[in-house]
């Protein structure tokens, strides 16, 4: 029931024509659209990206040591079309990790104030949570372009980084500090900045906020 009230709710409007979602979705095919239509809804909100900014030190080390995994990899800044099935995968895929990394800080982990890394022990602050659900997401098919690591303040104006996937219903927000998968805007977080969706090394800014040295100390 809970699942069903959660699609219900990014589900409300009215549905739009087939032919306006095929012209707006890069990444699935339009016969998947016209099968889909009945339950899409009018646009969203998406995040409006801004200036080129600063990359998080903790992206920017990540990548230093796992270079495979970072890179330009030619994003064309797509939306998925969300159907529910997908946004299934996604609750599926939310509830699981969060489910199985257990919350540890950085300071309390290994030492230091910031590490961004796979939490293969189990154990991983909010960073963690973030690149597990990207790569595991990316490794379903997902296109990496539209899967962007964002940092925030929460609503304690702590910094945090959480998961935004870009759908032509909006960016949801994938938390590990939520149960729930919401719009952007649902979420009472400030946007701070996130990856660049035609250059996932690259970050744009999403704001005037400051954003934190650091994230997931909490």
């Amino acid at each position: 029931m809970k699942k069903r009230l959660e699609w219900a709710l990014l589900a409300a409007g009215k549905a739009v024509l087939a032919a306006a979602a095929a012209a707006v979705l890069t990444h699935a095919a339009p016969a998947q659209a016209e099968r889909t239509m009945a339950m899409l809804s009018n646009f969203a909100a998406n995040m409006a990206a801004g200036a080129q900014t600063s990359v998080p030190m903790g992206y920017f080390q990540f990548c230093a040591q796992n270079p495979a995994e970072c890179g330009t990899r030619g994003g064309n800044g797509g939306k998925v079309v969300l159907t529910e099935a997908n946004f299934a995968q996604l609750r599926q895929v939310n509830d699981g990790i969060n489910a199985r990394i257990e919350p540890m800080t950085d300071l309390d982990h290994y030492g230091e104030i910031e590490r961004w890394t796979y939490p293969d022990d189990g154990y991983g602050d909010c960073e963690d949570y973030v690149l597990l659900k990207r790569r595991t997401l990316v490794g379903l098919g997902w296109p990496a372009d539209t899967l962007l690591v964002t940092v925030v303040r929460d609503r304690k104006g702590d910094g945090h980084a959480v998961l935004t996937v870009v759908t032509d219903r909006g960016d949801l927000v994938l938390d590990n500090q939520e149960a729930a998968i919401v719009l952007w805007h649902e979420t009472g977080y400030r946007f701070v900045k996130r990856q660049a969706q035609d250059d996932n090394d690259a970050w744009v800014s999403l704001g005037d906020v400051l954003a934190p040295l650091s994230v997931g100390r909490n």
